[in-house]
């Protein structure tokens, strides 16, 4: 099975210093995997560097096995789900937030039910009073598991996530594990969440931009 992200020897430079240093790594479909680190280690560049929002100074990112490129960065964004800390949610309402993405043309034949709202929300702890509420009202909590139901009813299965747990009380962040336990979704993660790194499969730890080290598990 080809790996769907594979760092080879990937340097990174911003503002005259090396954020990322001959960092290699792969990860397959499916696979769940968190960087952790102290802050500055480079775990959240990984994500924008993956993104593109990062130019390389050498080594090659792939994606699918194509190399990174302005083109094939666009193609990731449509691909994968990132969730930040505090995710622009880009409507005023959550119902609007939701279906956002639905207005565009290469989704407009997918627009959700009613039914498939209230359900994924239910899924992430959130009522169906949610899709009341205004978004800039809501908690970061809430906006991550509104960002998290928007990748769902878009049918996502790459997730890219910066501390989703961070600000979820105990029965969210259940919620949270039940959603990523899918074998389909594949997961890049940033935590420091001990029960998040108890579920991935993969650990990769960072120090000063460079890959410490990399421990893998039977977990899913």
């Amino acid at each position: 099975m080809p790996p769907i992200i594979r760092f080879d020897r990937v340097s990174v430079t911003a503002h005259e210093k090396t954020i990322l240093s001959d960092v290699s790594f792969t990860l397959l479909p499916g696979e769940k995997a968190v960087l952790c680190g102290k802050s500055g280690s480079g775990k959240s560049s990984i994500l924008k560097t993956l993104l593109g929002l990062h130019t390389i100074a050498s080594g090659t990112v792939y994606f699918q096995e194509q190399a990174l490129t302005p083109t094939s960065a666009q193609a990731i964004r449509n691909c994968a789900a990132y969730i930040g800390q505090e995710p622009i949610l880009g409507a005023d309402s959550v119902r609007e937030a939701l279906l956002l993405p639905f207005q565009f043309k290469a989704h407009q034949g997918h627009r959700p039910s009613e039914a498939q709202l209230v359900e994924v929300l239910q899924r992430l702890q959130l009522t169906a009073d949610m899709l009341k509420r205004t978004s800039s009202r809501i908690s970061g909590g809430e906006k991550q598991r509104i960002a998290l139901a928007r990748g769902l009813l878009l049918g996502k299965k790459l997730y890219l996530l910066d501390e989703v747990t961070s600000a979820l009380d105990e029965k969210s962040k259940q919620a949270v594990f039940e959603v990523f336990a899918d074998p389909e979704l594949t997961v890049l993660s940033v935590s420091h969440d001990p029960e998040w790194l108890a579920r991935c499969s993969i650990v990769f730890e960072l120090e000063a931009g460079r890959l410490a080290q990399v421990g893998r598990y039977g977990n899913t």
